[in-house]
């Protein structure tokens, strides 16, 4: 097979574990600069260029598409899929999943489990959506922030409102949470490669720090999902949409519950703390899966 991977850092652990667990099969792995490609749309037969080159032949594109790139790197990979290039997730399903808000709200109309989630524009219900949240502690979350970046826990609702006001008075869009305090600073990513969870890591955040993301000084373990677990990290996926994602949950009192999913889910950590070949899964699905012109939304959006 003829495999494209859009991503602007090749030199990134995950990139370069797909690329070696393709050519380890015999495939052909092109990586291309998603900043680097334009397209010629043109009516019945669509045309992508990289760096001057023509991309054609193509039978798979992986896309691991930067969230600062969003928009650029979801319109070349509508253009992949006109082309009857088989992708390793859709475009409207990433689509979906960097939409903090319309993905909590998709999960939510499943019945996947979430923290209690709420939303409002006017600065004067903030006494409101704290208390339907539940009141202090709180996370108050940007609905264009990742990796841990823009998410704030406040102690006490006097805090927490001077922190919405802050946001609001920038014009930033934002989301309060339930802090969920039986956590312990610890939450689960499992990766979800065809609708199956393959692989999981309880990531336990730095000390003094609620939230778990391994680059801010987190450590990763292998952990045993329980049956609920495993089907909400299931359930979520199908839900977004995505053959191929991290669904990071954490343990509440009331079970499981869904943080986040995410659609370019790092290889580096459950790799290590599991001893999987996730990048070798994800390739197997991809030689079960692409077939040309198999995209289910044609590019649309």
């Amino acid at each position: 097979m003829k495999i494209a991977m859009m991503a602007r850092n090749p030199d990134l652990y995950s990139h370069k574990r797909l690329k070696e667990a393709a050519e380890a099969r015999g495939h052909e792995f092109h990586i291309v600069n998603t900043l680097r490609c334009y397209m010629n749309i043109v009516s019945k037969r669509p045309e992508m260029y990289h760096n001057g080159e023509k991309l054609e032949g193509f039978d798979a594109v992986i896309p691991r598409i930067g969230t600062s790139v969003t928009f650029y790197g979801l319109a070349v990979l509508r253009q992949f899929e006109m082309m009857g290039v088989y992708p390793l997730n859709e475009s409207v399903a990433i689509g979906r999943s960097r939409d903090k808000l319309r993905s909590m709200q998709l999960l939510a109309r499943d019945g996947v489990g979430l923290p209690v989630t709420t939303f409002a524009h006017d600065p004067k219900q903030t006494a409101e959506v704290l208390e339907l949240a539940g009141g202090a502690p709180v996370v108050i979350k940007l609905l264009e922030g990742t990796q841990g970046i823009g998410v704030v826990l406040a102690d006490t609702d006097r805090s927490a409102t001077s922190v919405i006001e802050a946001f609001r008075g920038a014009k930033v869009n934002i989301l309060l949470q339930e802090f969920i305090k039986e956590a312990g600073g610890k939450d689960i990513r499992v990766i979800v490669v065809g609708g199956k969870a393959i692989a999981a890591m309880e990531r336990t955040g730095a000390k003094g720090e609620f939230r778990s993301n391994l680059h801010r000084g987190g450590s990763a373990k292998v952990v045993k999902l329980t049956p609920a677990e495993r089907a909400t990290a299931v359930k979520a996926a199908k839900t977004m949409g995505l053959n191929v994602c991290g669904v990071d949950m954490l343990r509440s009192e009331n079970g499981p519950v869904v943080m986040e999913v995410n659609s370019s889910p790092g290889l580096e950590g459950v790799e290590k703390a599991t001893g999987l070949d996730v990048a070798g899964k994800i390739i197997e699905y991809i030689e079960k899966s692409a077939k040309p012109n198999a995209t289910r939304t044609k590019g649309k959006g």
